[in-house]
């Protein structure tokens, strides 16, 4: 499978945070199947760092990036494609940051990992329940 982690989760992933389901960790260290964090996601994570929101043992430019990499999960750039699927999404949820996840799943086949009700709101999203 190929999984595209919700900021959220990557999170919950790197801090071994008991709120990450079985289920998804299983998932997500399942040799066969291929991670993916969002650019988007770092930025929101920078963005939450600047505000104070979150803090991180090192500065997140350095700590995420490095993260990602240690945990075998691919860096998912934002292209021109994944910005035109987004004139194709209902407007159910108005997170600019989650609405780009959803795109770039949408455009890339990827299957979505994430809590997020609003997310799995959409009809047209592949996810894995948590169960």
């Amino acid at each position: 499978m190929k999984l595209l982690l919700d900021t959220h989760i990557f999170l919950w992933l790197i801090d071994d945070d008991e709120r990450l389901s079985v289920k998804f960790r299983q998932e997500i260290r399942n040799p066969k199947n291929q991670r993916f964090l969002s650019v988007v996601s770092i930025w929101e994570c920078v963005i939450k760092y600047q505000w104070g929101k979150i803090s991180f043992p090192h500065s997140p430019e350095i700590y995420l990036p490095e993260q990602r990499r240690e945990h075998l999960i691919k860096s998912l750039v934002v292209d021109e494609n994944s910005i035109a699927q987004l004139i194709n999404l209902p407007s159910l949820h108005g997170d600019p940051f989650d609405r780009l996840l959803i795109s770039q799943a949408l455009q890339y086949d990827l299957i979505m990992i994430t809590e997020d009700r609003a997310i799995l709101a959409y009809p047209t999203i592949k996810s894995l329940g948590s169960e």
